[in-house]
């Protein structure tokens, strides 16, 4: 479908499909395989200008905001969904900066990361996962710094990450009140890293304990003001949850691709099952449900990028509908495939596997269904 894209936009999306076909394709089952961190692929990326597409202008980036990121997104992830979060997970550790940072802190941190600097967002812990007020993480002010003590948990580019967006406790009597954000960078004494998960899906991609013991950041690393914490994690989240969406279309779309491929060239009973009408019907539903994702997700970041107020519900929206996609067409994907879905030497288990994490991190779709409900019934007592 014609979405009506920028020239600029077009080019950010063949850009990203070319890196995709030819650096990170080939390379994506490896990864997976060993489970490690795509550092040549980040350098692409970084020489391709790509790592800075959101940032605005004025701070060495393209400005292109949310739109953009969601375009380079879906079309990395198309490649790998693990590869592609070196970018769309260092976009989710500097919407916090971008959206509550002071000129001072932008402009020391975003010229950085628009280069090439990974940078992460750290809120969940043990037992503070879809209960964000929950944390346990203090930060205490002394003097002209914070002493931050706590366990982060589950960090997507952790370890790898030079910059980390960090809510922590300031008051623990004010509940989520009390919480506030921190930018904490992971040279600074008194940052460690835990064990590196050995995850289910996007392998490619680091996924650590981040570990604060005394760790002493200065007052001038506040983002906003005391008690703020809990807003910038949200506000956060509402901008870039339509990132998560776009590896969700992504993926998806590649399961299309590889499905319909097969599908040409597989043959059963004497002809190839792509003659099948059963076979028709699944992939008429996959490309319906992927494009209609498509829709929701360029239909969300645009709505988002016009400084539109009211965001939660549509951002929510677009991230609980395109998970939920890429789970079904994953899966559909692997039926198609047959016996041979279920080995590792064809792609279709791979996605399957990647897909299903979108479905719970920056928010499990339990607790979107709960935002869009909640938005729902305020808009309905507001009339």
């Amino acid at each position: 479908m014609d979405y009506l894209l920028t020239e600029e936009q077009k080019m950010i999306k063949d850009l990203c499909r070319q890196i995709a076909e030819e650096k990170i394709k080939p390379v994506a089952a490896e990864y997976d395989e060993k489970n490690e961190f795509p550092w040549d692929i980040v350098k692409v990326m970084a020489e391709s200008d790509i790592m800075g597409i959101y940032i605005p202008e004025e701070y060495g980036g393209m400005g292109g905001g949310v739109m953009d990121l969601a375009i380079a997104t879906e079309e990395l992830s198309w490649g790998c969904g693990g590869i592609s979060l070196a970018f769309a997970a260092s976009g989710l550790g500097t919407f916090p900066i971008i959206l509550f940072g002071n000129e001072e802190q932008k402009k020391k941190y975003l010229p950085r990361i628009a280069s090439g600097t990974i940078a992460a967002f750290a809120l969940t812990e043990a037992e503070a996962g879809s209960d964000a007020g929950g944390i346990k993480t203090t930060a205490v002010k002394d003097g002209d710094h914070y002493i931050l003590n706590g366990t982060k948990q589950w960090i997507t580019n952790g370890g790898e990450a030079e910059v980390y967006s960090v809510v922590a406790m300031t008051d623990r009597k004010k509940g989520a009140r009390g919480a506030s954000a921190f930018i904490v960078e992971k040279d600074m004494p008194g940052v460690s890293f835990g064990k590196k998960e050995d995850k289910l899906g996007i392998r490619g991609s680091a996924t650590r304990e981040v570990i604060f013991t005394d760790c002493r950041v200065p007052k001038e690393n506040l983002l906003g003001r005391e008690g703020l914490g809990f807003i910038v994690a949200m506000k956060t989240f509402d901008h870039s949850r339509p990132g998560v969406a776009a590896q969700a279309v992504g993926i998806a779309q590649r399961a299309l691709d590889e499905a319909v491929k097969y599908a040409h060239e597989r043959r059963q009973f004497g002809t190839t099952i792509s003659s099948f009408q059963g076979v028709q019907f699944m992939l008429a539903d996959m490309a319906i449900q992927t494009e209609a994702a498509r829709a929701i997700v360029y239909s969300a970041a645009r709505m988002i990028d016009s400084g539109a107020k009211d965001i939660a519900k549509v951002s929510a929206m677009c991230k609980t509908f395109a998970s939920d996609t890429a789970m079904k067409v994953t899966t559909d994907a692997v039926q198609v495939f047959g016996g041979y879905g279920y080995m590792k030497e064809y792609p279709a288990e791979k996605l399957m596997r990647d897909a299903k994490i979108t479905q719970i991190y920056e928010g499990t779709n339990q607790i979107q269904r709960g935002v869009i409900a909640s938005a729902l019934i305020k808009e309905s007592l507001a009339k």
